[in-house]
């Protein structure tokens, strides 16, 4: 018992943590802050779906992520420089945005939301591989699932409190309170503790380019790889697809920017705060293998959820409990999902590995996000959620063959060689 709660409560998770929500930050504000900015400007539901390929940069990310795998910058160390250097990039592209208007010239907002994304998606890529540095296999799971909670509870900055500014005040002071709480990942950067480069790193730019790809194909047999990123591809198509638009989707129901920020938020924060602990737990408990088929299945009900807030229409107690229900079930299949990735890293390759994998995540999104007001609009959103539901079964028809079942919990994937770790 003692060993597990310094597994669970230790300063390791308390950065993974805090570099979650800096991670989480300026995507929220892409697709929480951004649609919703846009419709109140008078942008058409077409506009702001096409405005997906804003997130380009966290798909084509492994293209430079060798970069980071090869060099580092002088100040602090290999993974925290690149992260606070992107952070402090972060906040003055997200501060820009204070003084744009979308509907006198939207062109230049997405300039500055691509440099947005961008910086972010770099910042991904030093944070994602200094977590995978800084924990222990058995810690994995509970690591990751904090992290990727405090990623979705700083969407609660972009999707709610600045929408409840910018009801009560303006757009101006929204986007200056966003780009205020990138202080928390340059604090929390600040406080990381080093982590000592794996024995292997590459020397190259030629090793960090090719390793990578080099060590993932040849880890098994070409089949197994390619199963492995049509999972990763798979695992969260209904699940992006589906919250894609999902703040229009509460204003075209009614709902005030007020009432997203508060009943929304508000459930949503303590789903999240609930999910984070719970699936750390489960997780540690069952492994990741079996987390992933029991959150993939709540995953796909919380999805259906959506489709009956559309039935039912403008209705807070509904919109409390899909919402909560929502936050809760996806947070657990990303946490578990997150695990599993990291699992699959090697570690001298993490920052190029990490990326590649997690752009496969994200290219899904991004390829079917850019068509989803489309086909809200020629199916309604009922139907469309219903699609997206049906979209996330043939990720879980992968599991026996990327997951399986009856693999024991203490089991790991990882080829990564020991490392050397900074202590709690």
């Amino acid at each position: 018992m003692t060993a597990l709660l310094h597994a669970l409560f230790n300063r390791r998770m308390l950065i993974c943590a805090l570099l979650g929500f800096s991670s989480g930050l300026p995507f929220y504000l892409l697709i929480s802050l951004l649609p919703a900015w846009f419709r109140t400007r008078g942008i058409s539901l077409a506009e702001i779906a096409a405005f997906s390929w804003l997130r380009v940069p966290y798909t084509w990310k492994f293209v430079w992520a060798p970069l980071l795998d090869r060099f580092s910058l002088p100040y602090l160390s290999r993974r925290r420089d690149w992260a606070l250097t992107m952070q402090i990039g972060l906040a003055a592209a997200m501060l820009g945005l204070a003084w744009l208007d979308p509907a006198d010239s939207v062109w230049h907002v997405a300039a500055l939301c691509l440099i947005v994304a961008g910086f972010s998606a770099s910042q991904d890529i030093a944070i994602d591989a200094y977590r995978r540095e800084l924990l222990p296999d058995e810690e994995l799971g509970f690591g990751n699932s904090l992290s990727v909670n405090a990623y979705r509870i700083a969407g609660f900055v972009p999707g709610g409190l600045a929408l409840f500014i910018a009801d009560h005040a303006d757009w101006f002071w929204a986007h200056v309170s966003v780009a205020a709480f990138m202080g928390v990942g340059v604090i929390a950067t600040l406080m990381a503790p080093t982590v000592s480069p794996s024995q292997g790193t590459p020397r190259d730019l030629y090793g960090a380019v090719v390793g990578p790809f080099k060590e993932f194909f040849t880890r098994g047999d070409l089949s197994q790889a390619l199963l492995l990123l049509s999972f990763l591809f798979l695992y969260k198509l209904g699940d992006n697809l589906a919250t894609t638009l999902a703040t229009p989707f509460y204003l075209d129901l009614g709902f005030t920017l007020t009432e997203i920020a508060t009943l929304v938020k508000l459930v949503a924060v303590w789903s999240m705060v609930g999910g984070s602990l719970t699936g750390g737990a489960v997780i540690a408990k069952i492994g990741i293998n079996r987390a992933l088929w029991v959150f993939g299945v709540v995953q796909m009900v919380s999805i259906l959820g959506f489709a009956a807030l559309a039935v039912v229409g403008r209705d807070l107690w509904a919109l409390g409990a899909v919402v909560g229900f929502e936050y809760a079930g996806v947070g657990l299949g990303t946490a578990a999902f997150v695990a599993f990735i990291a699992r699959a890293t090697d570690r001298r390759f993490s920052a190029t590995q990490f990326a590649l994998f997690s752009s496969f995540i994200a290219l899904p999104g991004i390829a079917a996000g850019s068509l989803a007001g489309i086909i809200i609009e020629a199916l309604g959103y009922r139907d469309f959620f219903l699609l997206c539901t049906a979209l996330a079964i043939p990720g879980m028809l992968l599991l026996p063959k990327v997951a399986p079942w009856t693999t024991p919990p203490s089991s790991a994937t990882s080829s990564a060689p020991a490392d050397n770790r900074a202590d709690a």
